[in-house]
Order: structure tokens, then sequence, then C-alpha cells
């Protein structure tokens, strides 16, 4: 990272940086269709994958 980036992630503390990350998680899966069906394979494959490092995540904290 660098400038203001580096910056900014250095600020933020493990549960803000949580909180930001479920807030967008959030929006995407409003903005996103409910099933998976519609989108293109590999792009359904990597939403598969976050949902399993989500969980994994979630089980941790």
């Amino acid at each position: 990272m660098s400038g203001r980036t580096a910056v900014l992630s250095e600020a933020l503390d493990r549960k803000t940086s949580r909180s930001i990350c479920e807030a967008v998680g959030e929006r995407l899966q409003r903005s996103l269709p409910p099933d998976g069906s519609q989108l293109p394979d590999p792009l359904a494959q990597l939403m598969n994958e976050l949902r399993k490092q989500d969980e994994a995540v979630a089980r941790f904290d």
C-alpha cells in the first residue's frame, strides 16, 4: 500500500474494518440477484468462495 490508503488502513482497528466489510457485503447482497443462477460461472464460483470464507471467519469472531 502507498500514500493515503496505507494511512487509512493503519488507522482502522479490527472491529471497524469488520463493520465496513459487513456493510459492503450487505450492499452487494441487495444489489445481486438472490440466486447465483444468473451470474456467469466464474463469478458464481468466486461468490461461493467468498461465502465459505465469510462463514469460516464468522466462526472465529
